[in-house]
């Protein structure tokens, strides 16, 4: 165990020299870095890896794998194994992770999503080795014990419940994508209370599942702040032990269905409005940027604070004040989900939610001016290119990107993509989204929460 009375320079000295590792390179506050917001990718023993050397004294470093709920193979894997994260490996105790991570003055966090599992560190530059190393470890040699899983897993896991339980928002979320696409991208995000887990949810089932999450196939290392050298020679030294199996994580493609789900709930009221929208970048030729500019045009909250905003939705709930509207895209590998979500009191939500479709036939019509187009498509671009500079999100898109399809997250190519977008685009595809069947989920007093066919939608 390390001294914490450890000076921070010599806390890393003994880290390291308990891994053998040292850096190729110290780099000082000022050393230059070539500063491009453009990935770099690789290879290293067998692991997919990017890297963006961004100048500055920190890097930010993240494991992603083909872990989310749409592959997980029994209900609450995903959440279990990225409970089980930093707990504790056969050559470190959870007590020691903290200890050495806190002397090296870093951060550790973990998360999933529907389609991935993100294990990240902050940290001081230097330290990149140990770090590498570390995240290597948590993959290939984590301890899944019985006791863990008893005392810390599964009551986080039922706290998490707890919560979704009493987010309104959250439920209708959950509910808006299990209507959507059934299976997959449809499971919830986090078990719900009456889902039996329990039957399915066991040590040996999560260990049974990190065997094949982080197996080289199914992950990618992406780092900001590093060179792609140092990340190449430390990810091939430590995840050599990571499975080489040729078998991944499947999912069945994704099919959209559309439909209507009304969820009784007295803390709140949501409802969501959706309609099929676009992959991600990374997914090539199902990507479709005017679904992006679309979710700007009727964007709902205001860009400027003490504003309600321009929007074509903040001006039909403007006699709405009860309520408040946003649009937002969610981009999968194959599919995406643009959502329409109004919070807020049942009665103003009733009036917002048949304003919004007003909106969107407007749109279909046409019946825009050309300066909202020119707005809503540099909100868009400009959205794009912040998540792309956001470490934490540009760190899973990209890993999600190399693991699916062997492509980064590149900001630039998105950008010259939403740039191209016009009136007649957008027009075209909002015009199909009303034509098919839409999908609505709604949480709260169903005693006014409107049905879908009340709006003027077909589910």
């Amino acid at each position: 165990m390390i001294c914490r009375s450890l000076p921070r320079s010599n806390a890393s000295l003994a880290a390291r020299s308990r891994t053998g590792a040292q850096p190729s390179q110290r780099r000082g506050f000022a050393a230059v870095a070539s500063g491009s917001f453009q990935y770099g990718t690789g290879d290293a023993a067998g692991v997919k890896i990017a890297s963006r050397d961004l100048t500055g004294p920190t890097t930010t470093l993240a494991l992603v794998a083909k872990a989310g709920t749409r592959y997980q193979t029994l209900p609450g894997l995903s959440d279990g194994l990225e409970k089980f994260a930093f707990k504790g490996t056969q050559k470190r105790s959870a007590l020691r992770i903290n200890r050495e991570v806190e002397l090296l003055g870093g951060t550790l966090g973990a998360y999933h999503s529907r389609e991935n599992l993100v294990l990240g560190a902050k940290f001081l530059r230097d330290d990149l080795p140990y770090f590498v190393e570390l995240l290597g470890e948590v993959a290939t040699k984590t301890k899944y014990t019985a006791h863990e899983f008893r005392e810390e897993v599964v009551p986080t896991i039922k706290l998490a419940q707890k919560a979704l339980l009493a987010n309104p928002t959250a439920l209708a979320s959950n509910s808006a994508h299990g209507v959507a696409f059934h299976r997959g991208l449809g499971t919830p995000l986090h078990p719900t209370s009456s889902t039996p887990f329990s039957k399915y949810l066991h040590p040996d089932t999560v260990a049974d599942f990190a065997s094949v999450a982080y197996a080289k196939p199914n992950i990618a290392v992406v780092a900001n702040g590093a060179s792609q050298a140092n990340l190449s020679k430390w990810v091939g030294e430590f995840f050599t032990d990571a499975p080489s199996t040729s078998s991944k994580l499947q999912s069945a493609p994704s099919k959209y269905h559309g439909g209507e789900e009304r969820i009784a709930h007295d803390a709140g009221n949501a409802m969501i409005i959706g309609f099929p929208g676009s992959s991600s970048f990374t997914a090539g030729g199902s990507y479709k940027p005017e679904i992006a500019v679309l979710a700007t045009l009727l964007g709902g909250e205001s860009s400027i604070k003490w504003s309600t905003g321009f929007s074509l939705l903040a001006k039909a709930a403007a006699s709405h004040p009860g309520a408040h509207v946003s649009t937002s895209h969610a981009a999968y590998s194959d599919a995406g989900l643009l959502q329409i979500t109004l919070t807020g009191s049942a009665k103003d939500i009733r009036g917002a939610s048949v304003e919004a479709v007003k909106a969107l036939k407007k749109v279909a019509a046409g019946d825009i001016a050309k300066e909202e187009i020119t707005k809503a498509v540099a909100l868009a671009k400009f959205r794009a290119l912040d998540a792309g500079q956001t470490i934490e999100a540009g760190l899973e898109l990209t890993g999600a990107g190399l693991v699916q399809a062997g492509k980064a997250f590149q900001m630039d190519e998105i950008a010259k993509g939403i740039d191209g977008v016009s009136l007649e685009h957008v027009k075209k595809i909002t015009k199909s989204l009303l034509d098919g069947k839409a999908t609505v989920s709604t949480v709260g007093d169903l005693y006014l929460l409107p049905f879908a066919e009340e709006i003027g939608l077909t589910v």
